[in-house]
This record gives structure tokens, sequence and C-alpha cells, in this order.
């Protein structure tokens, strides 16, 4: 029987849910899928908002030769594969390859793959869940295009629930759409599963369903958001127990061990910050440990790690000034610098008093004047 997913899945830009500021009316995908623009790109957003789906629209619209790969299972003979293949049926088009997960693929991997993208002998999309920055080349990444794509919202939930075609109350539709946290997957899972399991759905049905479905860990689903965040709340707490148990549980889940460890520097300075600040330290240099040598021998170097980050005294000040000074940023703009301490570099800079009167040593505000009284950083206790 298909799967509920694939049969609902959309199959040009009209059907498609979401995404409104890249696929919308002159949005750059809805451009390139019209003109037919041929060009490599990634597709960087959280699990179930369409990635594959987007991918699937535009080798369509550009009549492809259309190969799908997931870098986690995949890798150079499947990319040799696909090559040496031949153009089947009426496809004259060009050759794409969707790589899923890009970020799974080794560096060797991706020079592997680096330079038939630049040849044009394949044009690449990929899928990540990761900063595509940290976790692709940047000889690959300047070849392609990066697309952010957000997590869909609760309208576009319920609008993708009612093309399942499966009625339910208002009630149960709400209680979905809350669980599903922005990701169709899961939704569309959860419709298919209580339907496995019972005749009705309902909100008791879906708890049931829940409760059975996430015993495992699945590192594209709500259970992979769950042990991370217990994780890091365990660090938190100073419980080095817990923090190694659900660290070891992701492992042993397959997780990537960088994706820990990139948890972990940040953890450094949002959570230890001040209090410790070598903490960072050790956590780059289990980062990189990782790096350098891999599974599974790097577990011990993220134990290492982790029972110092949770051992280690804790302070948020430098994490949640950086928060503050943000978000006035973002409220007030580019508020003028006073003008003893911008850079008179010309003439007419210092005429009008750029540098004027400046003491390297003064207590008074450097802020700009409208906000000189602000306080981000809470004093020690």
């Amino acid at each position: 029987m298909e799967p509920l997913a694939s049969k609902i899945r959309p199959k040009n830009l009209k059907e498609f849910v979401g995404q409104e500021h890249l696929v919308g009316e002159g949005k750059p995908l809805s451009i390139a899928i019209a003109e037919k623009h041929l060009f490599s790109f990634i597709l960087w957003g959280p699990p179930g908002v369409g990635k594959t789906t987007l991918a699937r629209i535009y080798a369509k619209a550009l009549n492809a030769e259309y190969h799908e790969l997931s870098a986690v299972s995949a890798g150079k003979d499947d990319i040799r594969q696909i090559l040496d293949s031949k153009v089947s049926g009426t496809l004259l088009g060009p050759r794409i390859l969707f790589l899923d997960e890009i970020h799974r693929f080794n560096k060797a991997q991706q020079d592997f793959l680096l330079p038939f993208v630049e040849s044009g002998k394949l044009v690449l999309i990929g899928a990540t869940t990761e900063n595509p920055s940290f976790e692709v080349i940047p000889a690959l990444l300047s070849r392609c295009r990066v697309f952010v794509m957000n997590e869909l919202s609760p309208e576009n939930i319920k609008q993708i629930i009612k093309s399942t075609g499966h009625k339910m109350k208002k009630d149960a539709t709400d209680w979905l759409t809350s669980m599903a946290k922005g990701d169709a997957r899961q939704a569309i899972a959860m419709i298919e599963n209580t339907l496995s399991l019972y005749k009705e759905i309902n909100i008791e049905n879906f708890k049931n369903t829940l409760q059975s479905k996430f015993l495992r860990y699945d590192k594209k689903g709500e259970e992979h958001y769950n042990t991370i965040s217990a994780f890091i709340k365990s660090m938190r707490a100073s419980q080095p127990d817990a923090a190694l148990y659900y660290m070891c549980r992701m492992l042993d889940a397959g997780e990537d061990p960088k994706f820990i460890a990139r948890r972990m520097v940040i953890f450094a300075s949002e959570d230890i910050g001040l209090a410790l600040p070598t903490a960072l330290v050790v956590a780059n240099a289990v980062f990189h440990a990782v790096l350098t040598i891999g599974m599974p021998e790097c577990g011990e170097n993220l134990a290492h790690g982790v029972v110092y980050l949770a051992q280690a005294s804790k302070d948020r000040r430098a994490y949640e000034a950086y928060l503050k000074a943000m978000e006035d940023v973002k409220k007030y703009g580019n508020l003028p610098i006073p003008l003893e301490i911008r850079n008179p570099t010309t003439k007419l800079n210092k005429e009008i008093g750029y540098g004027k009167d400046y003491d390297k040593y003064t207590a008074k505000s450097l802020l700009p004047d409208k906000i000189k009284n602000k306080k981000y950083l809470v004093p020690r206790r």
C-alpha cells in the first residue's frame, strides 16, 4: 500500500504548502521553476518542511533525469553509478542529484562530488537540517545557492492535514497541529499510524499512538529533539550521569557525533560562560577530536567533555547580555555612534569632531545617546 505521505505529495507549486518566501509569486524558486533556470542549490531547514518535495517539483519542471541519494548510506560508487546511467525515455534535460542530509557526506566525499558539479555533469540539490556553512566544504558551497526553509506555520500544518482527506474534529486537528511543531511529516505519520491501530481519529487515539510510536529514537523526528533537549538540560543542571546517558542514547541510535559536539561548544558559552572561560577551549578540543578521530573512539572524547561541562560552574550572564544587546539593535537600528569614539581618518572628520576628547580609559558610557544608560551585563553576584 502506498504511504499516505506519498499519496498526497504535491506535484507542482500550486499544490505546495508553505515557504512563500521562496515559492510565492515573484520569489526565487518560483521564478527558477517557471523560467527553467538551471543551477545547483542547497535547501536548509528543519525536518518535514518540504525539501524533498520541492526538489522533485524543480526537477520535473526542468524535465530532468532525477536521482535521489541519502548521504547517510550513499558513497562515491553511488555517484559513479548515476554518472554512468543512461538517459531513459524522452528525458533530454539535465542530470539532477538530490542529496538528502548532505551534511553527512564527509570532506573526501564532497571533494569527489565537486568536479562533477563544477563541470555541470551533475546539478546538485542538497538538503540539510544543519548550517551548510559548517557542514559543506567552501568550494562546493560557493557553487550552490542556499535557500533557507522555515518551520511550517500552524495554518500550513492544518492545510496539509486537510489534504489527507481524513476528517477529524477541531480539537483533534488542533492537538495534532501542536504536536507536529511545524513538521508536516510528523502530522501525516501520526494520522497514518493512528488509522492503522484504531478505526477512529481523535485525541485519545492520537495520544495512544504517540506512546507506542516514539519508543525508538528517530533522527528526523520529535524524539531527536526531545533527547538533545534532555542532554543539554542535564548538563545545565550539573548532572553528568543523566547527560552521559542521553549522549550514549544518541550515539547508539546513530546520531552524528558532530551534532552532539557542536551543541557542547554552544553550551560552553551559553551556560558556563564567564564562570569558566576555558570550558569553550575544552568543548572546541572535543569537537576537533570528533572530526579527526570519528566513531566509535570519539565517544570517549565526547564523554570526557560532557562530564567536564556538566560539572563546571554555570554563568549565563554573557549570553543573556548578548540577547539584550541584540534586542536593542533590532529595536533601534543603527543609532549614531558618539563622535569621540569615531575614527578621524580624514581632515573633515576631525573638523566635525570625530575622535575629539577621546579618553582611552573613560568611565563615561560609550553607547549611543538614546541607550547610554543601558546595562546589558549583570554584575557578578
